[in-house]
């Protein structure tokens, strides 16, 4: 057992600092219920009905006895002091979602021996096998989406658009490295020591067994979009599945199986972060963390005591610009979607807002007219733009961030309400202003529905308010000047900047690495560095003709008999170096 300084806080602590597919058509018998935002005071909108099953109607207990079998479990070898299960509650009514089984330490090694067991054979086979499961994947991910954003709506509460852009993203994944990889990890050749006789190629090989703890927020996104790449790179995988989301991974793990990826190579854990957590860290090869900075330097601390790589993305505090010259109106449009979307918890989404002063009314009428009218509700059909928080504890620190801030003189433009009328984990979007550098809401991650609204008068002012703070993941610049806009990127502290869009563009652009600076992480996923982390660079090199070296010992050239051979191999390499640099040779 680990001391408790040693444990890893569980990645699925609701806070930021955290084979059956032929089943009927998708439905749910959950009542349905959207209503506007932040209504006048003296038109209030009554009470919606609260959703009493919120279960899709298609999960049967069959089905989710299936997929739980498929969590790395060996009750007759479990610890006395484990949990037998793990049970969530769904967001839209608090109903107990599903008991999942809670793995020991004793089963996170069991799952990664037999991953590790397995990896080899895999890593042999020729990448284009391997982008055939993941593109035959892509597939049936696309022809069943309606079954995991179910899935995924009943688990996190989140509107139904926002589900799908998690099956967006993942099948744009799942079919850049299936086509991709093999160019992300040819092998590179390179001049050796004596040219034309030190021939000399670098190649990228497995880790073995990768590590992957993600999050509740995104749990077909951030579960499964850094598994595809490390398969692809020809390792096995054993995820933490998150004690909220399980049941979007072990579904997607069937999908998986379905499309042939051979049974030992992803294997899923389940439990409580910092029994499961912490027995995985210790026991992979590389490790990928997505949750709260807090928990993402007690991962790197266990990952280096052993020597082990690790890519962390953490928290963000992400600021949004609006220079004098933007169009104030897709600013505006621009900040709502960048800031609410996923009801504002997501690692990139916009919490502050600088706008230039000359605009800044027009901006802030603007930004509140379009809150005011996003819809609120919990459904499943595409009809509410907001959907509910994703548990309670999340919705008290969305409520202590907005009211300590009032509270201390932060007046609220839009929304500043919970809606319990709606569903009891639901919070209005919130627009703030006047808030200052004392107030919690100013610098702490809220991951929710809440933006700060701040006046500047120049870029230098801008730029130094957008880099206040440690963070440095997501950030946006609004002009009509994009070449300006990109001059003020560059000194930015984020390792990504979206000019004239909130979040999205950076994001959705998979060819592209993303990640954070500063507390917001190490290392990037997608593009070339979202599978290359997955290997290990080696150096073959092969000499050929000559040796390296002087001569060995019995060498009898007459050749200026007085020098050793040492000394005549010195000689003669200093001429070539001289050469070299003559010749202008690297």
């Amino acid at each position: 057992m680990s001391t408790e300084q040693d444990q890893i806080p569980a990645p699925d602590s609701p806070t930021p600092d955290s084979p059956a597919f032929d089943s009927p058509a998708f439905g749910s018998s959950a009542p349905d219920s959207a209503v506007p935002n932040d209504p006048a005071p003296d038109s209030p909108v009554p009470p919606s009905p609260v959703a009493t099953a919120s279960r899709p109607a298609w999960v049967t207990d069959e089905l989710i006895t299936q997929w739980c079998a498929r969590v790395r479990r060996n009750a007759s070898r479990r610890g006395p002091d484990s949990a037998e299960s793990v049970t969530a509650v769904a967001p839209f009514d608090l109903a107990p979602i599903a008991a999942v089984p809670a793995c020991a330490p004793e089963d996170v090694a069991a799952a990664v021996a037999g991953a590790r067991a397995d990896q080899p054979e895999w890593a042999g086979t020729p990448l284009r096998r391997r982008g055939d499961v993941v593109l035959a994947f892509h597939d049936l991910l696309l022809e069943r989406q309606d079954q995991v954003i179910d899935l995924i709506q009943w688990e996190t509460g989140k509107a139904r658009y926002h589900a799908w852009q998690e099956v967006a993203q993942v099948a744009a994944i799942a079919r850049h490295y299936a086509r991709r990889a093999r160019h992300y990890l040819a092998p590179h050749h390179v001049r050796g020591m004596v040219p034309g006789l030190t021939k000399v190629k670098e190649v990228r090989v497995p880790k073995g067994v990768v590590g992957v703890i993600s999050p509740w927020n995104y749990p077909l996104y951030l579960g499964v979009g850094d598994v595809l790449p490390a398969l692809m790179a020809g390792n096995a995988v054993v995820s933490k599945a998150d004690s909220q989301t399980a049941l979007t991974m072990l579904w997607t793990r069937a999908l998986m199986a379905e499309a042939g990826l051979p049974t030992g190579l992803w294997q899923i854990v389940a439990g409580p972060g910092a029994v499961v957590g912490t027995a995985l860290v210790d026991a992979v090869d590389f490790v990928c963390f997505t949750g709260s900075t807090t928990t993402g330097r007690t991962v790197a601390d266990r990952a280096a005591r052993r020597l082990v790589g690790a890519s962390l993305e953490l928290g963000g505090k992400n600021p949004l610009i609006v220079r004098e010259d933007a169009d104030v109106a897709a600013a505006a449009a621009g900040t709502v979607v960048a800031a609410f979307a996923n009801t504002g918890q997501m690692c990139i989404h916009i919490e502050r807002v600088y706008v230039h002063e000359k605009v800044y009314d027009a901006f802030r009428t603007a930004l509140v007219r379009a809150t005011r009218a996003l819809r609120l509700g919990q459904s499943y059909d595409y009809s509410v733009d907001i959907g509910s928080l994703t548990s309670a504890a999340q919705l008290a620190a969305v409520e202590a961030h907005v009211d300590g801030a009032v509270a201390e003189g932060a007046t609220v433009l839009a929304g500043g309400r919970p809606r319990p009328d709606i569903g009891p984990l639901f919070y209005e979007p919130t627009v703030l202003e006047g808030v200052t550098p004392e107030m919690a809401v100013c610098d702490e991650e809220t991951f929710g529905p809440v933006l700060s609204l701040y006046a500047y008068g120049a870029d230098s002012e801008a730029v130094g308010l957008a880099n206040r703070g440690t963070y440095g993941l997501s950030a946006s610049i609004w002009s009509k000047d994009s070449r300006e806009a990109g001059r003020m990127a560059v000194r930015i502290r984020a390792g990504s900047v979206n000019i004239n869009d909130g979040a999205a563009a950076a994001a959705g652009s998979i060819e592209a690495g993303m990640g954070g600076m500063g507390d917001s992480g190490l290392g990037r996923r997608h593009g070339a560095e979202g599978i290359r982390k997955y290997t290990e660079s080696q150096t073959i090199a092969t000499q050929r003709l000559l040796p390296l070296g002087p001569a060995q010992a019995g060498d009898n050239s007459p050749e200026n008999s007085a020098e050793t051979s040492v000394e005549r191999f010195v000689r003669r390499t200093n001429g070539q170096l001289a050469l070299l640099r003559r010749l202008r040779v690297r």
